[in-house]
């Protein structure tokens, strides 16, 4: 399993000390552990059994206490994910464009959304390639609006395309 995404932990002075973390499309968990070791109460999402269950086992040989739940992103209508429920939301490397009303609203006054994934310009470089999977131009900070955008980037970072960001939810 891969290690935490290098813009998770280039932020780690804008995270939360602690509190409630929602990781969704969490996969095998490589935030979710980091997140739980930070002293973060997670909550992981993933609609693949099988990786849900590695993550379970995982944090059982690490003797971290999660709640990892297979629960599918894009059902319709949507999952409830809470009003005002995280101090932390993390997504990477995953785009579904109808679940963000709903991660802003999960969110606390003050919490922070920590999101990660690909634009349109990796279709050139490889997977994904579904335009449906690859952000617009600038698109990431207008799907957090209005948001108050901490810090985020856009364009070729280790040899792919992708946008990052950190943003707060207003008081």
């Amino acid at each position: 399993m891969p290690g935490p995404s290098a813009w998770l932990i280039e932020n780690r002075d804008l995270l939360p000390r602690g509190g409630r973390a929602l990781d969704i499309a969490c996969g095998q968990g490589r935030h979710t552990l980091l997140l739980a070791n930070n002293g973060f109460e997670v909550r992981a999402v993933d609609r693949n059994p099988e990786a849900i269950e590695r993550l379970r086992q995982m944090a059982a040989t690490l003797g971290v206490h999660i709640a990892a739940e297979v629960l599918d992103l894009e059902t319709d209508p949507p999952p409830d994910l809470g009003s005002r429920e995280y101090d932390l939301i993390v997504g990477f490397n995953y785009l579904h464009r109808p679940l963000f009303p709903m991660l802003r609203d999960a969110v606390k006054p003050g919490g922070r959304i920590v999101y990660e994934t690909f634009t349109r310009r990796q279709a050139e470089r490889g997977h994904p390639r579904n335009p449906a999977f690859l952000l617009n131009d600038g698109e990431l900070v207008e799907l957090m609006a209005p948001f108050t955008i901490l810090r985020s980037r856009e364009g070729e970072i280790d040899e792919r395309f992708i946008a990052s960001i950190v943003a707060e939810r207003p008081r």
